[in-house]
Protein backbone atom coordinates (compact mmCIF):
# COMPACT_ATOMS: atom_id res chain seq x y z
CA UNK A 1 0.00 0.00 0.00
CA UNK A 2 1.37 3.47 -1.16
CA UNK A 3 1.68 5.62 1.90
CA UNK A 4 2.51 9.55 2.09
CA UNK A 5 6.00 11.32 1.81
CA UNK A 6 6.78 11.78 5.42
CA UNK A 7 7.17 15.90 5.69
CA UNK A 8 10.42 16.60 7.11
CA UNK A 9 12.54 20.30 8.01
CA UNK A 10 16.13 20.73 7.79
CA UNK A 11 18.01 22.38 10.60
CA UNK A 12 21.75 23.65 9.01
CA UNK A 13 22.70 21.90 5.70
CA UNK A 14 22.15 25.59 3.89
CA UNK A 15 24.57 26.96 1.40
CA UNK A 16 28.01 25.32 1.06
CA UNK A 17 26.69 22.31 3.74
CA UNK A 18 28.61 19.11 2.53
CA UNK A 19 26.39 16.91 4.57
CA UNK A 20 22.98 18.53 3.40
CA UNK A 21 23.11 17.77 0.97
CA UNK A 22 23.85 14.34 1.07
CA UNK A 23 20.87 13.98 3.59
CA UNK A 24 18.40 15.40 1.04
CA UNK A 25 19.78 13.37 -1.86
CA UNK A 26 19.53 10.25 0.35
CA UNK A 27 15.78 11.63 1.85
CA UNK A 28 14.96 11.74 -2.05
CA UNK A 29 16.40 9.03 -3.39
CA UNK A 30 13.62 6.63 -2.92
CA UNK A 31 10.56 8.84 -2.73
CA UNK A 32 9.71 8.35 0.88
CA UNK A 33 10.15 12.30 2.10
CA UNK A 34 9.51 16.24 0.91
CA UNK A 35 11.59 18.77 2.48
CA UNK A 36 8.72 21.17 3.18
CA UNK A 37 10.65 23.61 6.36
CA UNK A 38 13.88 24.59 7.30
CA UNK A 39 16.04 26.64 9.68
CA UNK A 40 19.10 26.25 7.15
CA UNK A 41 21.41 28.15 9.01
CA UNK A 42 21.83 30.62 11.97
CA UNK A 43 22.38 33.75 9.45
CA UNK A 44 19.07 35.01 8.61
CA UNK A 45 19.92 35.94 5.45
CA UNK A 46 21.71 32.71 4.39
CA UNK A 47 18.90 31.02 5.48
CA UNK A 48 16.47 32.58 3.81
CA UNK A 49 18.41 32.05 0.79
CA UNK A 50 19.38 28.30 0.90
CA UNK A 51 15.37 27.70 1.68
CA UNK A 52 14.11 29.53 -1.80
CA UNK A 53 17.16 27.49 -2.98
CA UNK A 54 15.58 24.12 -1.96
CA UNK A 55 11.60 25.42 -3.26
CA UNK A 56 10.98 26.04 0.52
CA UNK A 57 8.11 28.06 0.44
CA UNK A 58 8.92 31.87 2.30
CA UNK A 59 6.53 31.29 5.05
CA UNK A 60 8.52 28.25 6.06
CA UNK A 61 11.81 29.60 5.70
CA UNK A 62 12.58 29.78 9.41
CA UNK A 63 15.28 31.87 10.73
CA UNK A 64 15.66 29.75 14.12
CA UNK A 65 14.77 25.90 14.88
CA UNK A 66 12.50 27.29 17.61
CA UNK A 67 10.66 29.29 15.63
CA UNK A 68 10.13 26.30 13.49
CA UNK A 69 9.18 23.86 15.91
CA UNK A 70 6.32 26.26 17.37
CA UNK A 71 5.12 27.35 13.71
CA UNK A 72 4.87 24.16 12.45
CA UNK A 73 3.53 22.26 15.33
CA UNK A 74 0.05 24.10 14.64
CA UNK A 75 -0.22 23.28 11.20
CA UNK A 76 -2.27 20.91 10.18
CA UNK A 77 0.65 19.72 6.91
CA UNK A 78 3.15 20.35 9.83
CA UNK A 79 6.36 18.38 9.62
CA UNK A 80 6.83 14.88 10.95
CA UNK A 81 10.51 14.96 11.25
CA UNK A 82 13.52 17.39 11.50
CA UNK A 83 16.77 16.34 10.08
CA UNK A 84 19.75 17.47 12.14
CA UNK A 85 23.02 18.53 10.04
CA UNK A 86 24.69 21.28 12.11
CA UNK A 87 27.97 21.26 13.74
CA UNK A 88 27.85 18.91 16.54
CA UNK A 89 27.16 21.69 19.28
CA UNK A 90 23.41 21.80 18.20
CA UNK A 91 22.44 18.61 17.77
CA UNK A 92 21.63 18.65 21.71
CA UNK A 93 19.35 21.56 21.96
CA UNK A 94 17.27 20.86 18.68
CA UNK A 95 16.69 17.08 19.07
CA UNK A 96 15.89 17.91 22.74
CA UNK A 97 13.16 20.44 21.63
CA UNK A 98 11.64 18.17 18.76
CA UNK A 99 11.52 15.14 21.14
CA UNK A 100 10.01 17.57 23.88
CA UNK A 101 7.50 18.60 20.84
CA UNK A 102 6.82 15.24 19.69
CA UNK A 103 8.47 15.49 16.53
CA UNK A 104 10.41 12.33 15.08
CA UNK A 105 14.61 13.54 15.18
CA UNK A 106 16.91 11.84 12.34
CA UNK A 107 20.03 13.02 13.62
CA UNK A 108 23.77 13.31 11.83
CA UNK A 109 26.28 11.93 13.83
CA UNK A 110 28.23 12.21 16.41
CA UNK A 111 24.91 12.35 18.82
CA UNK A 112 25.88 15.37 21.41
CA UNK A 113 28.98 17.46 22.11
CA UNK A 114 29.36 15.81 24.82
CA UNK A 115 28.26 12.54 26.98
CA UNK A 116 26.01 14.17 29.54
CA UNK A 117 24.28 15.58 27.07
CA UNK A 118 23.88 12.41 25.22
CA UNK A 119 22.82 10.53 29.12
CA UNK A 120 20.45 13.45 28.91
CA UNK A 121 18.85 13.26 25.38
CA UNK A 122 18.39 9.32 25.92
CA UNK A 123 16.35 10.22 28.93
CA UNK A 124 14.25 13.10 26.85
CA UNK A 125 14.19 9.94 23.94
CA UNK A 126 12.76 7.60 26.54
CA UNK A 127 9.94 9.94 27.63
CA UNK A 128 8.90 11.38 24.03
CA UNK A 129 6.58 10.02 22.15
CA UNK A 130 8.68 10.71 18.93
CA UNK A 131 11.45 8.61 17.42
CA UNK A 132 15.07 9.04 17.03
CA UNK A 133 17.52 7.66 14.44
CA UNK A 134 21.00 8.49 14.75
CA UNK A 135 22.56 8.36 10.82
CA UNK A 136 25.69 5.88 11.07
CA UNK A 137 25.14 5.62 7.28
CA UNK A 138 27.84 2.94 6.80
CA UNK A 139 26.04 0.69 8.63
CA UNK A 140 23.71 -0.05 5.86
CA UNK A 141 25.82 -0.48 3.04
CA UNK A 142 24.23 -3.92 2.00
CA UNK A 143 27.56 -6.01 2.38
CA UNK A 144 27.96 -4.69 6.00
CA UNK A 145 25.02 -5.95 6.66
CA UNK A 146 25.72 -9.16 5.19
CA UNK A 147 28.94 -9.53 7.03
CA UNK A 148 27.16 -8.82 10.03
CA UNK A 149 24.82 -11.92 9.22
CA UNK A 150 27.87 -13.31 8.70
CA UNK A 151 28.92 -13.38 12.38
CA UNK A 152 25.41 -13.60 13.46
CA UNK A 153 25.03 -17.33 11.86
CA UNK A 154 28.12 -18.54 13.46
CA UNK A 155 30.08 -18.37 10.23
CA UNK A 156 33.33 -16.95 11.67
CA UNK A 157 32.94 -19.14 14.78
CA UNK A 158 34.00 -17.30 17.60
CA UNK A 159 35.69 -13.74 17.43
CA UNK A 160 38.83 -13.23 18.41
CA UNK A 161 39.92 -9.99 16.49
CA UNK A 162 39.06 -7.10 15.32
CA UNK A 163 40.58 -4.64 13.18
CA UNK A 164 39.08 -1.23 12.49
CA UNK A 165 40.81 1.40 10.80
CA UNK A 166 39.28 5.21 9.15
CA UNK A 167 42.19 7.41 7.53
CA UNK A 168 41.84 10.50 6.02
CA UNK A 169 44.59 13.28 4.36
CA UNK A 170 42.24 16.03 4.24
CA UNK A 171 43.50 18.00 8.00
CA UNK A 172 47.58 16.96 7.70
CA UNK A 173 48.19 20.70 7.61
CA UNK A 174 46.45 23.59 8.93
CA UNK A 175 43.39 24.39 7.21
CA UNK A 176 42.82 27.93 5.56
CA UNK A 177 40.04 29.83 7.86
CA UNK A 178 37.68 29.93 4.92
CA UNK A 179 37.39 26.57 5.02
CA UNK A 180 34.09 25.89 6.79
CA UNK A 181 34.33 21.80 7.07
CA UNK A 182 37.56 22.33 8.93
CA UNK A 183 37.05 25.51 10.96
CA UNK A 184 34.28 23.83 12.87
CA UNK A 185 35.44 20.42 12.72
CA UNK A 186 38.97 22.12 14.52
CA UNK A 187 37.10 24.45 17.05
CA UNK A 188 36.44 22.14 20.54
CA UNK A 189 33.55 24.58 21.33
CA UNK A 190 31.75 23.24 18.29
CA UNK A 191 32.86 19.60 17.84
CA UNK A 192 33.16 18.71 21.11
CA UNK A 193 36.07 16.92 22.83
CA UNK A 194 37.18 14.75 20.47
CA UNK A 195 38.05 16.31 17.08
CA UNK A 196 39.31 13.32 14.62
CA UNK A 197 38.02 11.01 16.90
CA UNK A 198 34.68 12.65 17.13
CA UNK A 199 33.99 13.01 13.15
CA UNK A 200 35.41 9.27 12.03
CA UNK A 201 36.38 7.78 14.92
CA UNK A 202 33.32 7.04 16.34
CA UNK A 203 32.42 5.92 12.39
CA UNK A 204 34.78 2.92 12.92
CA UNK A 205 34.26 2.31 16.38
CA UNK A 206 30.05 1.66 15.49
CA UNK A 207 31.19 -0.21 12.68
CA UNK A 208 33.19 -2.35 14.68
CA UNK A 209 30.47 -2.81 17.25
CA UNK A 210 27.98 -3.57 14.26
CA UNK A 211 29.47 -5.90 12.69
CA UNK A 212 30.89 -8.14 15.45
CA UNK A 213 27.85 -7.98 17.46
CA UNK A 214 29.82 -7.54 20.65
CA UNK A 215 29.92 -4.71 22.85
CA UNK A 216 33.69 -3.36 23.71
CA UNK A 217 34.14 -3.18 28.00
CA UNK A 218 37.55 -0.85 28.12
CA UNK A 219 39.73 1.36 25.81
CA UNK A 220 43.76 1.81 25.92
CA UNK A 221 44.02 5.12 23.79
CA UNK A 222 46.51 7.68 22.23
CA UNK A 223 45.39 10.56 20.71
CA UNK A 224 47.74 13.31 19.29
CA UNK A 225 47.28 16.49 17.64
CA UNK A 226 49.85 16.54 15.01
CA UNK A 227 49.40 19.63 13.51
CA UNK A 228 50.97 22.99 15.57
CA UNK A 229 48.21 25.08 17.11
CA UNK A 230 45.46 22.32 16.42
CA UNK A 231 42.98 22.42 19.41
CA UNK A 232 41.27 18.91 18.81
CA UNK A 233 42.90 15.11 18.24
CA UNK A 234 43.90 14.60 14.86
CA UNK A 235 44.74 10.83 15.15
CA UNK A 236 43.40 8.34 17.42
CA UNK A 237 45.39 5.08 18.28
CA UNK A 238 43.22 3.25 20.77
CA UNK A 239 43.24 -1.21 21.98
CA UNK A 240 39.70 -2.62 22.58
CA UNK A 241 38.67 -5.12 24.90
CA UNK A 242 35.50 -7.04 23.95
CA UNK A 243 32.87 -8.44 26.24
CA UNK A 244 33.33 -12.04 25.10
CA UNK A 245 37.05 -12.23 25.12
CA UNK A 246 37.94 -10.59 21.73
CA UNK A 247 40.57 -8.26 20.87
CA UNK A 248 40.26 -5.06 18.80
CA UNK A 249 42.60 -2.10 17.48
CA UNK A 250 40.98 0.77 16.06
CA UNK A 251 43.31 3.83 13.96
CA UNK A 252 41.31 7.06 12.93
CA UNK A 253 43.61 9.59 11.59
CA UNK A 254 42.69 13.16 9.46
CA UNK A 255 46.34 13.19 8.56
CA UNK A 256 47.33 10.50 6.91
CA UNK A 257 48.74 11.11 2.98
CA UNK A 258 47.31 9.63 0.33
CA UNK A 259 44.08 8.28 2.12
CA UNK A 260 40.97 9.76 0.59
CA UNK A 261 38.34 8.27 2.66
CA UNK A 262 39.86 4.80 4.02
CA UNK A 263 37.46 3.13 5.88
CA UNK A 264 38.25 -0.53 6.67
CA UNK A 265 37.42 -3.31 8.84
CA UNK A 266 38.69 -7.23 8.67
CA UNK A 267 36.90 -9.70 11.71
CA UNK A 268 38.58 -12.60 12.45
CA UNK A 269 37.25 -16.09 14.23
CA UNK A 270 38.63 -19.10 14.86
CA UNK A 271 36.86 -20.81 11.79
CA UNK A 272 36.80 -17.65 8.88
CA UNK A 273 37.41 -13.98 8.56
CA UNK A 274 35.64 -11.42 6.41
CA UNK A 275 37.26 -7.93 5.56
CA UNK A 276 35.40 -5.14 3.37
CA UNK A 277 36.14 -1.25 2.85
CA UNK A 278 34.23 1.23 2.54
CA UNK A 279 36.34 2.76 -1.07
CA UNK A 280 35.22 -0.67 -2.73
CA UNK A 281 31.83 -0.74 -1.40
CA UNK A 282 30.72 -3.92 -3.95
CA UNK A 283 32.94 -6.61 -2.46
CA UNK A 284 33.47 -8.68 0.94
CA UNK A 285 35.87 -11.04 0.93
CA UNK A 286 35.26 -14.50 3.14
CA UNK A 287 37.96 -16.27 3.99
CA UNK A 288 37.62 -19.81 5.83
CA UNK A 289 40.76 -21.63 7.41
CA UNK A 290 42.76 -23.15 5.25
CA UNK A 291 41.03 -22.61 2.25
CA UNK A 292 41.30 -19.88 -0.49
CA UNK A 293 39.71 -16.61 -0.06
CA UNK A 294 36.39 -16.06 -1.73
CA UNK A 295 35.16 -12.49 -3.09
CA UNK A 296 31.77 -11.86 -2.65
CA UNK A 297 29.72 -8.82 -4.48
CA UNK A 298 26.73 -6.95 -4.01
CA UNK A 299 24.66 -8.86 -5.90
CA UNK A 300 20.82 -9.73 -5.50
CA UNK A 301 21.22 -13.12 -5.42
CA UNK A 302 23.45 -12.59 -2.44
CA UNK A 303 20.92 -15.33 0.20
CA UNK A 304 20.29 -12.26 2.40
CA UNK A 305 17.19 -10.35 2.73
CA UNK A 306 18.48 -7.90 4.91
CA UNK A 307 21.46 -6.93 2.11
CA UNK A 308 18.99 -7.44 -1.27
CA UNK A 309 16.90 -4.69 0.72
CA UNK A 310 19.33 -1.93 0.28
CA UNK A 311 19.97 -2.72 -3.33
CA UNK A 312 18.43 -0.90 -6.22
CA UNK A 313 21.14 -2.32 -9.28
CA UNK A 314 22.02 -5.60 -10.24
CA UNK A 315 25.13 -7.01 -9.73
CA UNK A 316 28.08 -5.33 -11.45
CA UNK A 317 26.35 -1.76 -11.56
CA UNK A 318 28.42 -0.32 -8.37
CA UNK A 319 26.18 1.90 -5.83
CA UNK A 320 28.00 3.47 -2.88
CA UNK A 321 28.05 6.01 -0.19
CA UNK A 322 25.02 7.40 -1.47
CA UNK A 323 22.70 4.86 -1.38
CA UNK A 324 23.94 3.30 1.43
CA UNK A 325 23.28 6.58 3.22
CA UNK A 326 19.59 6.24 1.44
CA UNK A 327 19.23 2.80 2.56
CA UNK A 328 18.92 4.24 6.33
CA UNK A 329 16.18 6.91 4.81
CA UNK A 330 14.39 4.11 3.68
CA UNK A 331 14.47 1.45 6.45
CA UNK A 332 13.73 4.84 9.03
CA UNK A 333 10.46 6.06 6.84
CA UNK A 334 9.38 2.17 7.65
CA UNK A 335 10.18 2.25 11.13
CA UNK A 336 8.66 6.07 11.47
CA UNK A 337 5.35 4.89 9.98
CA UNK A 338 5.53 1.52 12.42
CA UNK A 339 6.28 3.71 15.08
CA UNK A 340 2.95 6.00 14.41
CA UNK A 341 1.04 2.64 14.67
CA UNK A 342 2.55 1.83 17.76
CA UNK A 343 4.33 -0.97 16.49
CA UNK A 344 8.16 -2.22 16.64
CA UNK A 345 9.68 -2.18 13.07
CA UNK A 346 12.26 -5.26 12.94
CA UNK A 347 14.32 -2.45 11.28
CA UNK A 348 14.95 -1.08 14.87
CA UNK A 349 17.76 -3.81 14.98
CA UNK A 350 19.63 -2.70 11.96
CA UNK A 351 19.42 1.32 12.02
CA UNK A 352 21.58 3.45 14.75
CA UNK A 353 19.23 5.27 18.02
CA UNK A 354 19.56 6.99 20.45
CA UNK A 355 21.54 4.09 22.73
CA UNK A 356 23.73 3.37 19.58
CA UNK A 357 24.43 7.44 20.31
CA UNK A 358 25.24 7.25 23.60
CA UNK A 359 27.50 4.17 23.28
CA UNK A 360 30.06 6.52 21.29
CA UNK A 361 29.93 8.91 23.56
CA UNK A 362 30.73 6.64 26.03
CA UNK A 363 33.80 5.65 23.94
CA UNK A 364 35.02 8.87 23.08
CA UNK A 365 35.28 10.12 26.59
CA UNK A 366 36.85 6.00 27.48
CA UNK A 367 39.26 7.33 24.95
CA UNK A 368 40.09 11.02 26.11
CA UNK A 369 40.02 9.77 29.78
CA UNK A 370 42.61 6.90 28.25
CA UNK A 371 44.99 8.94 26.75
CA UNK A 372 45.15 11.66 29.18
CA UNK A 373 45.70 8.54 31.57
CA UNK A 374 48.80 7.69 29.42
CA UNK A 375 47.10 4.42 28.01
CA UNK A 376 45.89 3.08 30.95
CA UNK A 377 42.32 0.98 30.49
CA UNK A 378 39.41 2.91 30.78
CA UNK A 379 35.83 0.77 31.61
CA UNK A 380 32.81 2.13 28.92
Amino acid sequence: MTTPRIRYAMVGGGRGAFIGAVHRIAARMDDRYELVAGALSSNPENAKASAADLHIAPDRAYTSFEEMLRVEKTRADGIQAVVIVTPNHMHFPVAKAALEAGINVICDKPVTRTLEEALELQQVAAKSSAYFALTHNYSAYPLVRYARELVGKGALGKIRVVQVEYPQEWLTVAADADNKQASWRTDPARSGAGGCLGDIGTHAFQLARFISQQKVTAVSADLASFVDGRLVDDNVHALLRFENGAKGMLWSSQVAPGCENGLRIRVFGDKASIEWAQETPNELWFAELNKPRQRVTRRGDIGSDIAARGMRTPGGHPEGYLEAFANLYNDIADILIAHQAGERHYLQDWVPCIDTGVEGMKFIQAVIDSSKADGSWKSL
